[in-house]
């Protein structure tokens, strides 16, 4: 961006010292000293080529520079009080750079901004009134306040453009680190985590010193889990949770939790609901599914919708279990789970065989 305006300010320059020459030979032989144009002329020729080749480098743009350059066209505006007759500069006749005296006001805009511009453009608009020794006519006038007002507006405009082309290097290097590490989250997923989740659930299975062994692949899970939920969570849009990350803190030595690689996101409210849903069902399996009981959290995304299943091996209990303590007064799974999820628009079904375990079913639509 700011390479493409100093070539700006250079094509600016070029083209209005073609401007101003055709205006110096066209009225040369009108002015009081003709010389003293052509000379001003030469000095404009020379000192563009300074500037252009100059501005292509970044260490030619000092400051220093660029107030040289400010100063020259300040003084070359003054001596068209000594070039020109004054019944011409009375008149309100250009002065000799004409708009050329322009470009170091747009190479102050680049460099510094807005204010930097407005700057500028006042100490180049004070040389072209010095330059009258009466009041300065209409069009002398407003072309003061434009060249003003682009000083500012270009300073404003190109700092505008600096931040723009920031945010966008910005968010292409976000995404490119976030592709990297949804493709490193991808395969530790289809690899580790589940070689993990499987020793971890054979281990327990087999008893003894496997169990010891299930047990620290388990809890090896739950931490890689958790240090990829913390690092791999990309920007989201507003209003969107990502479930992930409600999901994978329930991953202990006792519950193995199981996401996609890529965000599965949804409206907060939704996410909530389905969240607190699970955490329900979790809190079922601690106090009914028996002290040894695992559990599995599986999280899907099915794009119209997204279902998450709650599994155990615990006690399980018989068909009616559901209905009775609902007749009691315990109406913890229909409020909890069963309610929730009817709150944000979704479905829970339970099913359960005695000694067998239990699964518990979330579903949640986009739409």
């Amino acid at each position: 961006m700011a390479a493409q305006m100093w070539r700006v300010v250079s094509i600016y320059r070029v083209i209005t010292l073609v401007y101003a020459a055709v205006l110096i030979i066209r009225d040369s032989g009108s002015y009081a000293h003709p010389a003293g144009g052509w000379a001003v002329l030469a000095i404009m020729t020379a000192w563009t080529g300074v500037t252009v080749a100059e501005y292509r480098r970044p260490a030619g743009r000092e400051a220093w520079v660029i107030a040289t350059d400010l100063c020259v066209a300040a003084a070359l505006i003054i001596s068209t009080r000594w070039i020109e007759t004054a019944a011409r500069v009375s008149a309100g006749a250009p002065t000799i750079p004409s708009a050329w005296a322009a470009a170091p006001v747009l190479a102050c805009a680049v460099a510094g901004g807005p204010w930097a511009g407005l700057a500028s453009g006042l100490l180049i608009s004070v040389a072209d009134l010095a330059e009258h020794p009466a009041l300065p006519a209409g069009s002398t006038f407003s072309g003061t306040v434009l060249l003003l007002i682009a000083g500012g507006v270009s300073g404003y405009l190109v700092r505008l453009g600096l931040r723009a082309e920031a945010e966008i290097e910005r968010a292409a290097r976000l995404d490119a680190a976030a592709r990297e590490r949804e493709r490193l989250a991808r395969g530790i997923h289809d690899s580790v985590l589940q070689i993990l989740a499987l020793v971890s659930s054979r281990g327990g299975a087999l008893g003894g010193e496997a169990a010891e062994l299930g047990r620290l692949a388990g809890e090896q899970e739950a931490a890689l889990r958790a240090l990829l939920a913390d690092e791999s969570q990309p920007d989201l849009p507003p209003g969107l949770l990502d479930v992930r990350s409600l999901v994978e803190p329930f991953a202990d030595a006792r519950i193995t939790v199981s996401c996609p690689a890529t965000p599965v996101l949804l409206p907060a409210v939704t996410a909530t609901g389905l969240s607190g849903a699970v955490t329900a069902a979790l809190d079922n399996v601690v106090r009914h599914a028996g002290p040894d009981a695992r559990a599995w959290v599986l999280v899907e995304d099915e794009g119209w919708q997204v279902r998450v299943s709650v599994r155990d091996d615990g006690a399980g209990f018989k068909d009616g279990r559901l209905a009775e303590a609902a007749d009691e007064g315990r109406l913890g799974v229909s409020h909890s789970i069963v309610g929730r999820l009817r709150e944000v628009g979704g479905t829970a079904c339970l099913t359960s065989t005695p000694e067998l375990g239990t699964e518990v079913e979330l579903r949640v639509g986009r739409t």
